[in-house]
């Protein structure tokens, strides 16, 4: 499983050094998270950041937009350094055209669900996906409890990737740790994001990811 640390749990003081450090401990990319105080209650970052990370990090940036609208601001992060965007099946009326506009700009797209979403109102979207993203704790906040209800989304997702032999990585997001890293990878995430215990982690940041990167099956 492929690890996408949350810069929104980094130390902004010491940015470039942090990324720099989940770098070298196996990042395989990372997660920007953008929220804008209306489709989720906090508000967090915006282009100028993408734009300081690409210049930080060769890492490819995984733009997460938690916000309403986000077709308005699809091309400001693409210009920022995006390497994908991440949109919410609930802020897109028109989702397949977001998706469309998304890999227009020459990104990879994907489409996030929250926890209380079923997963059925991905399928028709879903064969068009470079990723296909689950909550796993309500959008909006680092360092949540991980909701383990949303295992059986995962699980129907991975079979639908599986059944439909899609080219689709399969994301979760939220309450990701050395204990529930084990149990999304048993149903079939292939890429965890997670915050607070990659950059928090009492041992420090290069323990901290290889905590979850080989955190072993039960």
């Amino acid at each position: 499983m492929k690890l996408a640390p949350s810069v929104l749990a980094a130390d902004f003081v010491r940015l470039g050094e942090q990324v720099a450090e989940v770098a070298r401990a196996g990042a395989d990319r990372l997660h920007v998270d953008v929220m804008d105080g209306v489709f989720v209650p906090n508000i967090s970052m915006g282009p100028l950041v993408v734009e300081a990370l690409k210049r930080a990090s060769d890492l490819p940036l995984e733009v997460h937009l938690m916000i309403v609208e986000p077709d308005r601001h699809l091309e400001a992060f693409a210009e920022a350094g995006a390497h994908s965007l991440i949109v919410h099946q609930e802020t897109c009326p028109h989702l397949h055209r977001s998706v469309q506009r998304v890999k227009a700009l020459g990104l990879k797209a994907g489409v996030a669900i929250n926890p209380a979403t079923p997963v059925p109102l991905l399928d028709e979207i879903l064969p068009e996906l470079d990723l296909a993203l689950v909550m796993t704790v309500n959008p909006g906040f680092g360092g949540q409890a991980f909701i383990a209800r949303t295992l059986d989304k995962v699980r129907m997702l991975a079979a639908r990737i599986q059944d439909w032999s899609l080219a689709c990585e399969l994301e979760v997001d939220g309450g990701i740790d050395a204990q529930t890293a084990p149990r999304v990878r048993r149903a079939g995430a292939t890429v965890a994001v997670a915050g607070t215990a990659v950059f928090a982690h009492p041992d420090g940041i290069a323990a901290g990811a290889k905590a979850l990167l080989e955190a072993p099956d039960a």
